[in-house]
């Protein structure tokens, strides 16, 4: 099926639309800037939680973190992987749902050439966005609650060097606080360490804790956001 265009909609717009991925149709939202907020030229494309667990592009999370970018002139995608939602094809342990996000974002890339990438996920979703970070090299990554230690091997992803935020909930009963904590603390041999913002009695799904996320995201990229200038060229 051919790739639908980028949607021109106007401010606080959302648009709902299929892509073709590598496994079919791949399910995905377009979500404008804040209305009376002034557009910026970045579009950030967020990755949800483990499809087997009941995660998709409506998660409370995805949608809180879209939610702050746009607050600050962004516009996100959020997208299903293969297998959630409308999306074809069958859960493949972050494999083929990598294939699904580098198709996502050569389609941004190819349909905003001009946009600052930004690239992120939660829970699952950030160990997606992670193990392509390096192939796909955004302007910014973000990960919240990255399941290091966990079914995944974070140690083998390759390096991106770009800047990156990490936060984590200190309260998460899910994704072992330390781990995360340990696994970029090896990272750190590497390279220039991330930003981690660390929120006190957070848990993994941030319950009642929404609006610290909200902050959170908001204070990770504000010093990345481009000028109002640079979105009206």
């Amino acid at each position: 099926m051919p790739m639908p265009p980028f949607p021109d909609a106007p401010p606080g717009g959302v648009v709902r639309l299929m892509l073709e991925g590598p496994a079919g149709p791949l399910e995905a939202v377009v979500d404008m800037p804040e209305a009376g907020v002034p557009a910026r030229d970045v579009v950030a494309v967020l990755c949800h939680p483990l499809s087997t667990e009941g995660g998709s592009l409506s998660n409370k999370v995805v949608t809180m973190a879209a939610r702050a970018l746009r607050e600050l002139g962004a516009t996100t995608v959020r997208f299903n992987f293969r297998s959630v939602g409308h999306s074809a094809g069958d859960f493949d342990n972050g494999v083929g749902e990598s294939d699904d996000l580098r198709a996502v974002v050569e389609w941004v890339r190819r349909e905003r050439p001009d946009a600052a990438l930004w690239l992120g996920g939660f829970s699952f979703g950030a160990y997606v966005s992670l193990r392509m970070a390096d192939a796909l090299q955004p302007a910014l990554l973000f990960s919240i609650a990255p399941p290091a230690g966990r079914s995944w091997d974070f140690d083998a992803m390759g390096l991106y060097t770009g800047p990156w935020f990490v936060i984590q909930g200190e309260a998460d009963e899910i994704v072992e606080p330390a781990r995360v904590y340990d696994w970029l603390a090896r990272l750190s041999e590497l390279r220039q360490p991330p930003t981690i913002i660390r929120l006190p009695g957070a848990s993994h799904f941030f319950h009642g804790k929404l609006m610290d996320l909200r902050q959170a995201m908001q204070d990770g990229v504000r010093a990345e956001l481009p000028s109002f200038d640079a979105a009206h060229g």
